[in-house]
């Protein structure tokens, strides 16, 4: 179940928790350590990333991403803040995408190892 974060406390919470940011968006998660097991989510934008109409395209496009990737990668009991920046608004859905699940692999202490190069010791 999914519900949304409404005041400013919570956003505020979620600020002083773990966080991940990339090029084109900021990822915050916190661990609301209740009875609760549904995710909350909350979407803002500054004016830094463009008008009123920017800002709204931004925050549905991170909308869409977040209800694509959170049922298979949120964890129940958490809250998500997910920020819009400049670039959320012009770049392929495909690298929101790729962004938001590294996001979520990296919060959620899930990350896949990176490839090694070179000979390996027995």
């Amino acid at each position: 179940m999914k519900a949304s974060l409404k005041t400013r406390k919570d956003f505020l919470a979620a600020a002083r928790a773990q966080k991940w940011v990339g090029a084109v968006m900021l990822v915050q998660q916190r661990d609301r350590e209740d009875s609760d097991v549904a995710i909350r989510v909350g979407f803002t934008a500054s004016k830094k990333v463009g008008n009123a109409a920017q800002r709204s395209r931004a925050k549905r496009r991170l909308r869409a991403l977040s209800a694509e990737l959170l049922p298979d990668h949120g964890r129940p009991g958490h809250d998500y803040v997910w920020i819009a920046k400049r670039g959320a608004v012009i770049a392929p859905f495909g690298k929101l995408r790729r962004d938001g699940e590294r996001a979520l692999r990296a919060l959620t202490g899930t990350e896949e190892p990176e490839a090694t190069t070179g000979a390996q010791k027995p």
